[in-house]
């Protein structure tokens, strides 16, 4: 019932926006988890086209967040977001085309170009839209986009065991008609002046310190929630030697989700200042990490049980933390510079989330069996180092004025 409180609050653009996130997610999930299963055993193409097809489409997405979110300042976010969902309407629909590498690269770039414009557009209109609710209403964005997560990879598996064109044709399908209902439905949202030019804007976002300097403490968020999808699902299916783990994680998460996060964000929201709620959730993110150190693979029940209570604490981390991070970031954006300030965060911290998850990678892959809490560890550092810097931020007069 709070939840529901919580969603009428909002104004009617924010609930609109918070049913676009959940079919954004659940039409990116039905697809991109069974590319490359697909392009391998149906496409016959190798590792490293496979790699190459992945990495372009992750490239373009975050390498143009800076450009998505610029346009969103200048032309209004509803026509930004409306364009960014056609724009993966077209790359899945591409997907779903006999594969060929050519065709399959164009794709990745379409449905990447599509994230970068409507990702930091979304997130600067519900800003904007919700004026002084936006902790809840980001809280809501994330149950939202959580619910989109876990019924995509549910719908899709059901989809690609037909056919997998099957599965990027509906998806293609769901991003179409959102397109529809916002050009339809989605009241329109003036450009605010900024007063500046486009590079102005950039300088103003890239010589802002505090700025900045938030966004390297807190972009380990990005990094280490990465691994709801990369070091726990493969840890679950070690530790059982069944697939069907993957999906007792991600369970976990999303009942989690569910469960308390706008519970968590009003609690943090009345006895905690927002860096504390942030610091706290930094930590707690790192703290997931733990478990599976005091309960080694040589116990494989207790191991499993150990990743799961990871996601779980990793979830709560970062429902604690992440509503009051983009509302910080919104703030910290001086007038009609949200969706640059968005775009910029994002890039940031895409490149330091990809350099972290190399990084676990190649730690796991150096400490071998030999040492399989190694990579755990480091996680875990990086989560207690940046919730140590989110905190220590405010000690500087860059960053106590928005504490």
């Amino acid at each position: 019932m709070r939840t529901l409180r919580s969603i009428a609050a909002q104004p009617l653009p924010v609930r609109l926006l918070l049913v676009n996130q959940l079919g954004v997610n659940l039409g990116f999930y039905m697809v991109i988890p069974y590319l490359a299963v697909h392009l391998e055993a149906s496409a016959g193409m190798s590792l490293a086209a496979i790699g190459i097809v992945l990495g372009v489409r992750n490239l373009s997405q975050q390498g143009l967040f800076l450009i998505g979110g610029t346009a969103s300042d200048r032309l209004g976010p509803r026509g930004v977001i409306i364009a960014g969902c056609l724009l993966r309407a077209v790359g899945f629909g591409m997907f779903a085309l006999t594969p060929s590498l050519p065709v399959l690269i164009a794709a990745s770039v379409v449905s990447g170009v599509a994230g970068a414009l409507f990702n930091p557009a979304v997130r600067a209109y519900v800003a904007e839209a919700s004026g002084d609710r936006k902790v809840e209403a980001f809280a809501l964005f994330n149950l939202f986009a959580n619910t989109g997560m876990c019924l995509g990879p549910l719908v899709g598996s059901a989809l690609v065991a037909v056919d997998f064109r099957l599965g990027a044709a509906v998806a293609a399908a769901v991003f179409a008609v959102l397109a529809l209902a916002q050009a339809l439905v989605l009241p329109a949202h003036p450009a605010a002046p900024s007063g500046t030019s486009i590079l102005g804007g950039w300088r103003t976002a890239f010589n802002d310190k505090g700025f900045l300097a938030f966004t390297l403490a807190t972009a380990a968020l990005f990094a280490l929630q990465n691994q709801l999808y990369l070091l726990l699902p493969k840890a679950a299916v070690d530790a059982t030697g069944t697939e069907w783990a993957t999906a007792a994680v991600f369970a976990a998460s999303t009942v989690a989700t569910f469960a308390l996060q706008v519970r968590a964000t009003d609690w943090c929201r009345r006895r905690l200042t927002r860096t504390a709620a942030i610091g706290l959730g930094l930590a707690l993110i790192g703290a997931a990490f733990v478990p599976p150190i005091l309960l080694p693979p040589q116990a494989p029940a207790l191991h499993f049980a150990a990743v799961l209570a990871s996601a779980l604490l990793l979830s709560i981390g970062v429902m604690t933390a992440q509503p009051f991070v983009l509302e910080r970031v919104a703030d910290q954006a001086p007038q009609g510079l949200t969706g640059t300030y968005y775009g910029v965060y994002y890039l940031l911290s895409g490149i330091v989330a990809a350099v972290g998850t190399a990084a676990v990678g190649l730690v796991a892959d150096l400490a071998g069996t030999g040492a399989p809490w190694a990579s755990w560890l480091c996680c875990a550092l990086l989560g207690l180092a940046s919730a140590a810097l989110a905190m220590r931020g405010t000690r500087t007069p860059a960053l106590a004025h928005t504490s």
